[in-house]
């Protein structure tokens, strides 16, 4: 199995093979050439030292307590309605869930926040009407492809090629979860293929891409196989992802390039051992940024992290301090093991998954965007 997700990953780095312009860590040169104020902060990992610019450590009040507080509830959900069920604190609820995520009966509804299902400002009203226009909204989606016959398919080989695609992907994506082991299997499978068959008309110029799957399972069992609310918020998500799947993979190198300037303002020796061993490109942590650590954690592990990078108050961009914080995690295999050339090195990412702290990477994650300060808001500038 790890050897099939290995050559997977190679496949997908190789098409999207393009030199990466050296636009990020040219734009952090200076940044990251600025003198350390003279702060430190203590880690896991050892003794790290501010940039300058960076708040010092009695400012990093949105480090995640250890251990964390209990996750955000149904009731503490509706706390943060008043009696018209507008949410009054969206600040203070996004930083909850930050802190310590979600119940999961509560996420249903708390996701649908999170993603932007819910307008800002709705009331309970509002958001009732909202649904009734979603659903038939859907319903006409649904009936667009579900009326495409044999002789129109036979004309129309875009669909073809995605729908081929949908299914042969729906077939193998979750399948050791109970969700799609259970005697409702069948129809949970059916529910997914037709969230990724509606997206794929409801977004033509993006269609359908390998990926897709992986994102929209977790919203779909989230939901529990509500099909309607599983395609809004997968909309939603794919509001903040899909320059992850264009074509040209400008989103990827983009996010890459953004990873190659944290790790060089981060951990300076870490990337001058990848620029000796010719791995500037980064593409050993395609799979991450890609679908946002999906296969390498737990499933329920995998929506505590989404959770927290959509409500992260530090950066839009957590997922990339987390693939940071993961090879700083790393470093010292990384720096003392001659034999990880490029395909070595992809390997050993890929088999990482299933053996990485959740909790500790994200706590190390949000320390390093501290760490970084300006110079890592000056990597991520330009990104969406």
């Amino acid at each position: 199995y790890q050897q099939q997700l290995y050559e997977q990953q190679r496949q997908q780095c190789a098409s999207a093979c393009a030199p990466l312009a050296p636009t990020a860590a040219a734009a952090v040169g200076a940044a990251a050439a600025a003198q350390p104020s003279g702060s430190a902060i203590e880690t896991d990992l050892g003794l790290f030292e501010l940039l300058e610019g960076a708040p010092t450590p009695d400012q990093l009040t949105t480090v995640r307590a250890r251990p964390p507080p209990p996750p955000v509830s149904t009731e503490e959900l509706q706390s943060f309605l008043n009696d018209k069920g507008v949410m009054v604190d969206e600040a203070g609820f996004r930083e909850r869930v930050f802190q310590a995520g979600i119940e999961p009966t509560a996420r249903h509804e708390a996701w649908k926040y999170l993603l932007g299902v819910y307008p800002s400002g709705s009331s309970s009203s509002e958001q009732q009407q909202q649904r009734h226009q979603l659903e038939v909204q859907y319903a006409t989606l649904k009936g667009q492809w579900q009326s495409i016959g044999p002789d129109q398919a036979r004309r129309f080989a875009k669909w073809r090629e995605r729908r081929s695609r949908i299914d042969k992907d729906v077939r193998r994506t979750d399948r050791l979860h109970p969700f799609y082991r259970g005697r409702d299997a069948a129809a949970h499978l059916t529910g997914l293929r037709d969230v990724l068959r509606a997206y794929s008309l409801f977004n033509f110029d993006l269609g359908y891409c390998q990926g897709m799957s992986d994102l929209a399972s977790p919203l779909l069992v989230v939901m529990e196989g509500d099909e309607v609310d599983a395609f809004w918020c997968f909309v939603g998500l794919m509001e903040r992802l899909e320059s992850n799947f264009h074509t040209d993979q400008r989103g990827m190198h983009a996010q890459l390039t953004a990873l190659r300037g944290l790790v060089q303002v981060l951990d300076p020796p870490l990337h001058a051992l990848f620029e000796e061993r010719d791995c500037l490109n980064y593409f050993f942590a395609f799979r991450w940024l890609l679908i946002h650590f999906k296969r390498e954690f737990p499933f329920d592990q995998v929506l505590s992290l989404w959770e927290a990078c959509w409500s992260c108050p530090l950066t839009p961009h957590l997922h990339l301090y987390m693939a940071a914080a993961v090879l700083i995690q790393q470093r010292r295999v990384l720096l003392t093991d001659t034999a990880l050339d490029f395909d070595g090195l992809l390997r050993f990412c890929v088999e990482l998954a299933g053996k990485i702290d959740l909790q500790g990477t994200l706590r190390l994650a949000e320390v390093l965007v501290v760490i970084a300060g300006q110079a890592g808001r000056h990597c991520l500038a330009g990104l969406s």
